[in-house]
């Protein structure tokens, strides 16, 4: 049985080898910040619409096995404050080194529900054992910084994330927040 130690060891691990897959991405220009989606609005099953404030991609890389992660928290440190949120916004793109060098990464939408301060990436990975492992090592650090019982993943093999944004209805499983649903039409005056 593996120790705390050693788990908290394989975690910190894993994300020294994303950081230094992302420097070589980095380094090779083919970490990009595509704006093709900010302030979309993307609504869920939840009833709660989530913001794209950032978009981060791999450029010029094929995806065999495509599918679709999307992981959810509510960060315990900063409250309600528009103003901790907004710091937040702008500070975690230093977090790309956390995820951009796991196997299998393809893209991510940062989102925020910004009424009750919680943030979802809506992930495309290659593989989805890959995303798996990625957000099962994920939630071992958000759990840390985030609202018990906030922290979430769901994954849903053989779709890419533009073809779930073309057409919501291609997760059928999953709790609520994690389904996307075709935003309400705006009511008639």
């Amino acid at each position: 049985m593996r120790t705390a130690t050693s788990a908290a060891r394989t975690v910190v691990g894993r994300f020294a080898r994303s950081a230094t897959m992302t420097a070589q991405l980095m380094a090779a220009g083919r970490l990009s910040q595509p704006r093709t989606h900010l302030a979309r609005p993307v609504a869920f099953a939840d009833g709660t619409t989530s913001y794209v404030f950032r978009e981060t991609a791999i450029r010029d890389v094929h995806t065999t096995d495509p599918a679709v992660l999307v992981v959810r928290f509510h960060l315990r440190m900063i409250g309600t404050s528009p103003v901790w949120h907004a710091l937040f916004r702008r500070e975690c793109v230093l977090h790309t080194p956390l995820f951009a060098g796991f196997p299998g990464f393809r893209s991510k939408l940062w989102l925020t529900e910004p009424r009750a301060g919680v943030y979802l990436g809506l992930y495309e990975w290659d593989g989805a054992d890959l995303a798996v492992d990625y957000a099962e090592t994920l939630a071992r650090l958000l759990r840390i910084v985030s609202t018990r019982r906030s922290v979430g993943h769901h994954v849903v093999r053989g779709i890419r994330r533009d073809e779930l944004l073309r057409d919501p209805a291609l997760i059928t499983d999953g709790p609520d927040w994690s389904r996307l649903v075709t935003p309400a039409a705006p009511a008639a005056s």
